[in-house]
């Protein structure tokens, strides 16, 4: 038997990989089976012989599988053997196309997430955008995979895509394609905090982190006071790499569980001890477009009140598909389970709320006039405590100018990673006030 894996992004390209492989499919030795599969053969045959134009029966076999799993959920679906190809090596952290994880809604292609530095990140595709046109062809009546082939082609040609945001007029959008390199893990220091970045959850995911973690550690060594998890925009991928990312973290108990049609099926994956953080205070960024294996992490991490999950609700996709190769001839992505949070939670079309929500913003800084201040004013007590170093401008004197830095709202910040960072800073120091 062989050893499957398992996407949980629900997206052309990722999803959740478990290590199972179920029966193809059960067969129901009934008449009324076998009558439905002799209708079947029927309406195959009338399409051969009277259908307009010559049709290749290996596409017409094809496009009636596909229909029979699309018509169950909008994660099933049979690839190709060019399709499966292709996500087999999406899975290895590199793939062509546009850098953009796309799920069906009605009929029409719908934004999970764009990928960090690609041709659909740069081109400011966002989360919840509908594809409604490719090269002014309608997306409607299309798979979800004939949508996903007809967006990828060679390197540098430009596709034209139609959008519609929200109750935005629908606005067109010209992207080239590109080779791309998932580099599914960053990360950074933010004076005495850690920040890594997690794109989405390939191969390298697992071993990313912990040289990120190894990496902050080595710049701030005993100063590093905790650590922001940035998943945002994190439309999932592999199963095992979202259980190991949520085991770096805990020191023990259940990660995830998945639950499929047979009780038997049901698995557990729990943590093994040793926390890379030794227990550092954590805060997590999600929102819409953080779908799957993301969302496992999160779910994860706040039930076992290991972190603080600060942003908007997760996209909400709780459902496993297992891909299940068909002997050369393709796969079938099937949905074969749903997942739970270690306190039963089921997130599938609700999401995961976070702890504190906070919308993207933009930061401002606000003029305000100079005011006078206590040592300001003439003949003022001096503080006997400590030496006036930066006493205030004298009366009738010009403030200094300020930094460049304080004078550039031009400049984009990050207004919920900003809150993260400010939240992280806030629990070091009742922490300490609480250990002194």
């Amino acid at each position: 038997m062989n050893l499957l894996k398992i996407l949980a992004a629900g997206t052309v390209a990722s999803g959740l990989f478990l290590s199972s492989a179920p029966a193809l499919w059960a067969q129901n030795n009934t008449s009324e089976t076998y009558r439905q599969l002799n209708l079947f053969g029927e309406v195959f045959e009338r399409v051969r012989a009277d259908y307009v134009e010559d049709v290749q029966d290996r596409k017409l076999i094809e496009d009636a599988i596909n229909g029979m799993l699309t018509a169950l959920d909008p994660h099933s679906s049979f690839m190709n053997a060019r399709a499966f190809r292709d996500t087999q090596i999406q899975t290895r952290g590199e793939f062509g196309g546009l850098g953009i994880e796309v799920t069906m809604e009605n009929g029409l292609v719908k934004v999970v997430s764009p990928i960090d530095d690609t041709p659909a990140f740069r081109a400011g595709i966002k989360p919840n955008d509908l594809i409604i046109m490719l090269d002014g062809e309608q997306v409607q009546g299309l798979t979800l995979q004939e949508a996903v082939e007809r967006m990828r082609g060679p390197i540098n040609s430009q596709i034209k895509l139609m959008i519609r945001r929200g109750n935005q007029e629908p606005f067109e959008v010209s992207i080239a394609r590109a080779v791309i390199r998932i580099q599914s893990v960053r990360h950074r220091t933010e004076g005495e905090l850690g920040y890594i970045r997690v794109t989405s959850f390939t191969e390298q995911t697992e071993a990313g982190v912990k040289n990120a973690v190894t990496r902050i550690r080595e710049q701030l060594g005993p100063k590093l006071k905790g650590l922001v998890l940035d998943m945002r925009n994190n439309p999932g991928g592999l199963l095992d790499q979202a259980i190991a990312v949520s085991d770096a973290f805990l020191d023990k108990g259940e990660i995830v569980s998945t639950r499929g049609k047979r009780s038997e099926d049901a698995q557990r994956y729990n943590a093994k001890p040793g926390d890379l953080l030794n227990g550092l205070p954590m805060v997590v960024l999600v929102n819409g477009g953080s779908a799957s294996a993301s969302e496992i992490v999160a779910g994860a991490l706040q039930d076992h009140r290991r972190a603080i999950l600060l942003g908007t609700r997760s996209f909400g996709k709780g459902s496993v598909q297992t891909i299940i190769p068909l002997g050369g001839q393709g796969a079938l992505r099937l949905t074969t389970a749903r997942y739970y949070t270690p306190s039963g939670r089921s997130i599938q079309a609700s999401g995961i709320d976070p702890d504190i929500v906070v919308e993207q913003s933009r930061i401002e800084k606000i003029d305000t006039p100079t005011s006078r201040r206590e040592a300001d004013l003439r003949g003022a007590l001096r503080n006997d405590t400590q030496q006036r170093t930066n006493p205030g401008p004298q009366p009738g004197q010009q403030p200094a100018p300020t930094t460049a830095d304080e004078t550039a709202p031009d400049q984009p910040q990050d207004y919920q990673l900003t809150r993260a960072f400010d939240l992280l800073r806030g629990l070091t120091l009742f922490n300490q006030r609480v250990a002194n």
